[in-house]
């Protein structure tokens, strides 16, 4: 039998709880022992939850008990979380989360403690809730040289997409506000909105597919806030759709990364998920093209992804796990000024001539019109990079918005 130890009893942690009873047999069967939880920590008290009686308010008492071989992570934050984490895996315990904001900050020194002590260190649940993409690219795609790794890493932004273009007119602070009141935004959207979360979820799974640490502050990275129904009415009546995106990609340049809104067509993979999906598009040598999708977020596909870590950490009591997140030096990402390609851009209607001048080889545009937009037009640019784009918006002066094509 090996104990575990939960600490956090919030979404995440009621719901590692709830699989673990509810699929005890199971999770038995197929970590080859039987897994019981000793102790949940949290500084609140839940009179009437059958988790009283292994509820602990003191994390010394986790620490101090030999009987603990795992500890599940799912608190949130870097603190305490961190200090946690790392006494725990000094002392011997093998420790799993779904912390990405741990991970994308601390994830490569907390690994390196695991080594010095023999035990592991397992994040599935940090990069796409209950999508199994950290084990496929670990175990399942070692065969293969990725290039290519893009996903929709974000259900709350994904959510808004979604509304906004299957309610056509709609605001992005009306979608935000029904998120909201749906449980899938914060009342401080800012990490979803403004793209910070995709962001380190991209680092740590580039850290894995390239080997050498991303840092996620080194990656361009632009939310959704400024997205309008306007935008989202050009792009439906161009028939794309407008997804936050994540890559990271190998090139003669070295590995770009970005995460930014796209134009998104049809025959794409990533073009029909919908609502608060998420999924990940990976590009590999061998294998192709491969799609792995499911819930991003949420208490119980969440805890499925944690529950199977803790289930690979029993299989692997004793010894190392392999990860792909193996290098301790920083990997420099290539600048993305020479990446090309073609933007949908909004003018106002009276500056049609300047924007021939400006955007167009040969001094004309072709525009669309959508017709409730009466001051207003859109064209899509000539295939540019991103410097030379730039440069022609610096010129011109007057764009409303603009939205990159992928």
């Amino acid at each position: 039998m090996i104990k575990v130890a939960i600490l956090g009893y919030g979404t995440v942690g009621s719901g590692v709880y709830n699989v673990l009873h509810s699929n005890g047999r199971l999770v038995t069967d197929r970590a080859g022992q039987e897994i019981e939880v000793k102790y949940v920590l949290d500084l609140r008290d839940f009179p009437g939850d059958p988790v009283e009686k292994v509820l602990t308010h003191e994390f010394e008492d986790i620490i101090n008990d030999d009987e603990v071989k795992i500890v599940v992570e799912v608190m949130g934050g870097l603190h305490p979380a961190f200090e946690f984490t790392k006494r725990c895996l000094e002392e011997g315990k093998n420790v799993c989360t779904s912390n990405k904001e741990l991970v994308a900050e601390n994830g490569l020194e907390l690994m390196s403690i695991a080594r010095e002590n023999d035990v592991n260190y397992f994040f599935e649940a940090s990069c796409g809730g209950g999508i199994p993409i950290i084990r496929a690219l670990n175990d399942c795609l070692t065969a293969d040289d990725i290039d290519e790794i893009t996903g929709i890493l974000n259900g709350t932004t994904n959510f808004i997409l979604t509304e906004m273009t299957e309610n056509p007119g709609v605001s992005f602070s009306k979608v935000l506000k029904q998120a909201q009141e749906n449980g899938y935004a914060e009342r401080d959207p800012s990490a979803d909105i403004d793209a910070h979360d995709p962001a380190r979820k991209i680092a740590i799974l580039s850290s894995i597919v390239f080997g050498s640490s991303v840092d996620y502050k080194d990656i361009y990275t632009e939310g959704i806030r400024q997205i309008t129904a306007e935008d989202i009415r050009y792009a439906s009546t161009l028939g794309y759709a407008v997804k936050l995106l994540a890559e990271a990609k190998r090139t003669e340049d070295g590995v770009r990364a970005y995460v930014a809104p796209f134009l998104v067509e049809p025959s794409h993979p990533l073009y029909a998920i919908n609502g608060v999906m998420n999924a990940v598009y990976v590009h590999g040598n061998m294998l192709g093209d491969a799609v792995f999708t499911g819930a991003g977020a949420g208490s119980l596909p969440t805890a499925s992804a944690v529950v199977a870590d803790v289930i690979d950490a029993a299989r692997h009591d004793g010894k190392r796990a392999y990860c792909g997140w193996k290098h301790d030096e920083k990997l420099v990402l290539a600048s993305n000024d020479s990446v090309k390609r073609k933007y949908l851009v909004r003018i106002y209607t009276e500056d049609e001539g300047k924007a021939n001048k400006v955007f167009s080889p040969d001094g004309f545009l072709d525009t669309i019109s959508v017709g409730e937009l009466e001051d207003e037009i859109a064209f899509i640019t000539p295939e540019l990079s991103e410097e030379e784009f730039s440069d022609k918006v610096k010129s011109f002066g007057n764009v409303i918005s603009r939205i990159r094509f992928y």
